[in-house]
């Protein structure tokens, strides 16, 4: 979906420039640690944990954050984390999901819900837009890793479902259950890849205007400014003249 690739490209541009580091840092932490906890303390018998620990790396998160966030799995931190998701509306009808990790459902859920109310959104019950989204495993490359045809051979050979190819890079798809594998595939083929992950690709989007962007991304940017808040999606879509604009 061309709205999602250009959300994702927004996401990468963003969490680069980003002058709180310390928020985007604690977020993947937090993910490290309950990824550690829930499995093996070891990556490579953990593909959640290794999945965490390979975007923590995208984002330039240091080695001894990363070891600190699988040794607090182990002293029995992070017990009582719980993922949350959340769905509803913004503005012009775009569908938002939200991926929370709390310890207090009742603080996140009255927060996210607030954040909705004061932003022109509306936040709804359990798969009330979940059905306009696929679960599915996301790798990014940037564009000198190869041509279109090349990263495309690429990840059919990795077990991978769809590729969208631009000036800004190389988005590939798969099957939620597949992202280890397939990141490893083409990881020797490719090299590393900018981000490794679990993604909610929208399989319907909703056009916006410059005005339904500006209300779009500030309701965003206000859940993601919550501590609880691990990522957001939307199915938005724009078109190119807009998103110069933001």
């Amino acid at each position: 979906m061309a709205g999602h690739s250009k959300w994702a490209n927004i996401q990468h541009r963003k969490g680069r420039q980003d002058a709180a580091r310390s928020k985007l840092f604690s977020k993947l932490s937090k993910e490290i640690t309950v990824a550690a906890k829930m499995g093996d303390p070891d990556p490579d018998k953990n593909p959640r944990l290794r999945m965490a620990v390979k975007e923590a790396k995208s984002q330039s998160v240091p080695k001894d954050v990363i070891d600190r966030a699988i040794k607090k799995s182990q002293a029995g931190d992070g017990d009582d984390y719980k993922e949350i998701r959340y769905e509803g509306y913004g503005p012009g009808g775009v569908a938002i999901i939200v991926e929370a990790m709390t310890d207090n459902v009742n603080r996140t859920a009255s927060t996210v819900r607030s954040t909705f109310s004061k932003n022109g959104g509306n936040l709804g019950e359990t798969g009330s837009v979940g059905f306009m989204f696929d679960r599915k495993g996301e790798v990014i490359y940037p564009a000198d890793a190869g041509d279109a045809d090349t990263v495309m051979m690429a990840a059919i050979e990795a077990g991978a479902e769809d590729v969208e190819s631009s000036d800004d890079g190389h988005v590939i798809y798969c099957a939620d259950t597949d992202l280890n594998d397939v990141s490893t595939a083409l990881e020797n083929e490719l090299g590393e890849s900018e981000s490794t992950k679990l993604v909610w690709k929208p399989t319907t989007t909703t056009e916006l205007d410059l005005e339904g962007m500006q209300k779009l991304m500030k309701l965003i940017d206000a859940l993601e400014d919550d501590d609880d808040v691990q990522r957001v999606t939307a199915n938005f879509e724009a078109d190119d003249a807009v998103m110069e604009q933001l």
